[in-house]
């Protein structure tokens, strides 16, 4: 297996945007192939993270749609769907397929348009990522499962509401220095604690945005990424793992193993340890999601995660920063593209060009992609070149 570097980010605003799905894409994958100073017909594969391009503005077939649109000519195109872990997935699929030896350029991307549904529709459709028959057939809507999910750590692990609630701020803290993110405005603790309730002990800004946008991604062969790109980042790992779709079936609902699996592969496969990442970005479709997340990939023990937003740890400045562009919470969660997002904003922190977010220095970084209530999880490591 060859190695694989990143040689072209590309992305687009995430909100309320005006474009097609099909628009957003190609918009994104063309960012994406001008920053590796390639034209479309040097890409030889293309994959295409989307969730529920049908169920939203009701087109399929979006990968070939986007491609076109794109210019890429004949290529192999392929849609992944693993619910919000769909942009990991297909960038897994293009690093496997560069890694290999099939092809030495492949295209990733990631894009979803939301905000064309009103918001009950929207739960009803994100819903439809969870356990239909048992879960979502009496509501249980992913507010509601994410709600039981932080009510059940609180009680076994000691997790408080302040806790959780400090994620939110640092995160939209984070998300105001991203002119990309949805949310770029500050909330105080007050502000968060005091919120509209969604799903206890969940409130508004403990929630995720229904954003529409894209991003994109240029995969080649490390051993030829510095011809094309004066900064490549290196994929040092790519991991996937699952679990039961349905929160009944889990042995814990306190701990997703599918993001314990994936994280110990991609350590493995990297030869890293917790202590070499320097910045990560993580899965916090609710801010109680970021704190099981960091412990289950081990950067904290069991009941501890809470601590890293408290105590300014996982801040810019802390000692692994956690979600500069402004994660889910803040940047925006437009489920296709979620996963590819994470990885341009680790290449931008790796290439030391993140602006007013850049973590000093960064020379690792990890992203956690998760699909449902931890169904689905790709992890990845990247490392910058010297």
């Amino acid at each position: 297996m060859r190695g694989v570097s990143i040689i072209g980010v590309g992305i687009t605003p995430f909100g309320v945007r005006e474009e097609s799905l099909v628009a957003l894409g190609a918009i994104a994958c063309r960012n994406a192939l001008e920053d590796a100073g390639l034209a479309p017909e040097q890409i030889e594969a293309f994959f295409l993270g989307n969730f529920a391009g049908q169920a939203f503005v009701g087109q399929n077939h979006i990968a070939p749609m986007v491609a076109h649109a794109t210019g890429l000519g004949a290529v192999p195109c392929t849609r992944l769907e693993g619910a919000c872990a769909s942009g990991g997935l297909a960038m897994r699929q293009g690093v496997l397929a560069v890694a290999s030896g099939q092809v030495d350029f492949a295209l990733i991307a990631g894009v979803e348009k939301m905000t064309s549904a009103e918001t009950d529709e929207t739960a009803s459709i994100l819903a439809a990522a969870g356990d239909v028959a048992v879960e979502a057939s009496v509501g249980s809507t992913f507010p509601a499962l994410f709600g039981l999910i932080a009510r059940r750590h609180m009680h076994e692990h000691g997790t408080t509401r302040e806790e959780i609630a400090h994620v939110a701020v640092k995160n939209h803290a984070h998300g105001k220095l991203n002119p990309n993110a949805h949310m770029q405005k500050d909330v105080t603790l007050p502000q968060v604690m005091d919120a509209r309730p969604v799903a206890d002990p969940l409130g508004l800004f403990d929630c995720s945005l229904i954003s529409d946008g894209a991003a994109a991604v240029v995969l080649c062969p490390a051993e030829t990424a510095s011809a094309h790109h004066e900064k490549p980042v290196e994929v040092l790992a790519s991991a996937q793992a699952s679990d039961s779709p349905a929160l009944s079936d889990k042995r814990d609902i306190t701990t997703f193993y599918a993001t314990q699996k994936a994280g110990e592969e991609a350590f493995s496969q990297a030869g890293l340890s917790r202590e070499d990442v320097d910045l990560a970005e993580i899965h916090d479709c609710f801010t109680m999601a970021e704190i099981i997340a960091l412990e289950d990939l081990g950067f904290f023990a069991r009941g501890e995660g809470g601590r890293g937003a408290v105590e300014g740890m996982t801040k810019l400045g802390g000692a692994m920063p956690v979600n500069t562009s402004g994660g889910l919470k803040s940047k925006g969660h437009p489920v296709g593209a979620t996963g590819v997002a994470q990885i341009h904003e680790l290449t931008l922190q790796l290439r030391g060009e993140a602006g007013a977010r850049q973590v000093p220095g960064a020379e690792v970084g990890l992203a956690h992609n998760l699909g449902g209530s931890g169904a689905t999880c790709a992890v990845h490591i990247l490392g910058a070149t010297a």
